[in-house]
């Protein structure tokens, strides 16, 4: 069981899974970390399988321009395309580590939309595009060039938390908001 971080994430489930099923608590497990990073593996891979036309949001779940960002996207999204999930979260965790991204900080927010992820600036326009009203015009400053574009972007992501606040914990959605969350239990 050593290597279980190299097994598949279906064999991890299968393997492990039963390894803890009768036990009375996490403790006991000294593989437990390892079982819900290979859980929340097979949950987003089956996620992004089953609803390939559903886009991932991946924020800041700390952050309260971020959680305003998100309540923002939701009411602009009849159709329910976006989905989240926050990056602290262990489904958030995987999804990074998934698409190898190395410049990850709380300052970017992601977007896995048709097996591509967007990072900071490309992710906020591209996110405007699906939205209802007029916000896909937002999408027309794809001309500024990235570097540009990002500059300002981080320079934001690194006051808002003092122009905004902070929380100490993720958010909870709503029960009539939770399908919108891939399981936002963070670890």
């Amino acid at each position: 069981m050593g290597d279980i971080l190299e097994t598949s994430p279906h064999q991890m489930c299968c393997d492990c899974l039963e390894k803890i099923k009768g036990e009375s608590s996490r403790a006991n497990c000294s593989h437990y970390a390892q079982i819900l990073t290979g859980v929340a593996e097979l949950k987003c891979y089956i996620f992004m399988n089953e609803m390939p036309n559903r886009h991932i949001v991946i924020f800041d779940g700390v952050c309260n321009f971020c959680n305003g960002t998100v309540n923002f996207i939701i009411k602009r999204d009849p159709k329910g395309v976006f989905v989240f999930t926050p990056m602290h979260s262990q489904n958030g965790r995987s999804l990074i580590r998934q698409y190898n991204v190395s410049e990850v900080g709380a300052d970017t927010i992601f977007l896995i939309k048709n097996g591509k992820c967007y990072l900071r600036s490309d992710a906020a326009l591209e996110i405007a595009k699906e939205l209802s009203g007029l916000w896909f015009l937002i999408s027309s400053l794809k001309v500024i060039p990235k570097k540009l574009r990002d500059y300002f972007y981080i320079l934001f992501a690194g006051i808002r938390y003092r122009i905004f606040g902070k929380r100490d914990t993720c958010m909870i959605p709503t029960p009539d908001l939770r399908n919108r969350f891939i399981n936002s239990e963070t670890q």
